[in-house]
């Protein structure tokens, strides 16, 4: 359980710090296609004996590369690379998955989520992979920033955005990594969304939007794995529900600020 919580704030840091890069962008849909992809990678490391998030981390590396590139190139448009990476990894996995003897375990754990699958060295793996998505959003945040508020105006002031799309993709990658051992390959997409949108609709800033995005998504991981653990439920779908009850929140929230604001005196 420790270890759990552990990788769980990591995951729970990461991911909303992603997310508020794509959600502006509209381009929430490259998480759940990654994910897709990482499902794959799963499958090919349980198939040649290899950790499975080796497997994932590779192949949902080279599958951000080929998705920015594709679209770069205007081989596929963005919503149309997706498509196909998202079918057919999912199709891959589906068919290595047949291959391999005794993966129905591991592929429970993996596709939802288990607080009881998380091993020493995943932890690390999670922390090393998180330091480096820490350092690279830090890095780079006033270029990431402009891009994601406006290509055009972002390209006309030097800024290489090519680069840093592919930047961001793979970034997405790495996070969706990160978060499937937590949540499960099917709920990576939600926790890098749903805290992103619940930040955007109660803060005032993008930076803002970002620090309390982090907050949900901590508040939904640490509330969500106690629950499965003390409640025996699955752990990915607790933490996922729970965020989604907090962004429901926002709402009455957010027009409770607004009457508050509008009111005289």
């Amino acid at each position: 359980m420790r270890r759990a919580l552990i990788a769980g704030a990591i995951t729970a840091l990461i991911c909303p710090a992603i997310g508020v890069f794509l959600v502006p962008r509209r381009l929430s849909l490259v998480a759940d296609t990654l994910a897709h992809v990482a499902l794959a990678g799963v499958a090919i490391g349980l198939v040649v004996g290899v950790s499975p998030m080796v497997g994932a981390l590779v192949v949902t590396a080279a599958g951000a590369i080929g998705i920015e590139r594709l679209r770069v190139r205007g081989a596929l448009s963005g919503d149309a690379a997706l498509a196909v990476f998202l079918s057919g990894g999912l199709a891959l996995a589906v068919v290595l998955l047949g291959l391999g003897p005794g993966f129905n375990v591991d592929l429970f754990a993996i596709l939802f989520g288990g607080i009881l699958t998380v091993t020493v060295t995943d932890v690390w793996l999670i922390a090393g992979l998180g330091v480096v998505v820490a350092l690279t959003i830090g890095v780079l945040y006033p270029r990431l920033l402009a891009v994601t508020l406006s290509e055009e105006l972002a390209r006309t002031s030097g800024v290489p955005v090519t680069t840093l799309n592919l930047v961001i993709t793979v970034l997405t990658a790495l996070t969706t990594v990160i978060a499937m051992r937590m949540v499960g390959v099917l709920l990576v997409s939600a926790m890098i969304v749903i805290p992103t949108l619940a930040g955007f609709a109660l803060a005032a800033s993008f930076r803002g939007a970002l620090f309390v995005a982090m907050g949900i998504a901590l508040l939904s991981m640490a509330s969500g794995l106690v629950l499965a653990y003390y409640l025996g439920l699955a752990a990915g779908a607790s933490v996922v529900l729970i965020a989604l009850a907090l962004f429901a929140l926002t709402v009455p929230l957010r027009r409770l600020r607004a009457f508050v604001w509008t009111t005289p005196g």
